[in-house]
């Protein structure tokens, strides 16, 4: 997605790391460089509100869940494959029901 507008940072790389920016995972002078983006691109600002609300509702519902140890671990692996452009499996992540 691109608004057609120039900017100093690309759309797509906002979109791309927009989740990056939600959890304040990023430094902050790539935060400065996001907000200011927000200011100049609305059709950027409204994704960002959009999955902002989303995350909000997210937690609201489910926050209070354990996320077991072994799931959180493989789906961190997988987002580190993904961030560094390897190949990702598509049958490495699976769930097992925990035992009571």
């Amino acid at each position: 997605m691109s608004c057609g507008e120039p900017h100093e940072t690309d759309c797509g790389e906002v979109l791309d790391h927009l989740y990056e920016f939600l959890d304040s995972e990023m430094p902050e002078i790539d935060r400065d460089k996001f907000k200011q983006h927000f200011q100049e691109c609305s059709p950027c600002l409204e994704k960002y509100g959009l999955e902002e609300a989303v995350k909000k509702l997210v937690k609201r519902c489910c926050g209070h869940d354990d996320v077991p140890t072994d799931l959180r671990s493989k789906v961190l692996g997988r987002l580190d494959l993904i961030r560094s452009g390897q190949a990702v499996p598509e049958h490495d992540v699976t769930v097992t029901p925990q035992e009571s």
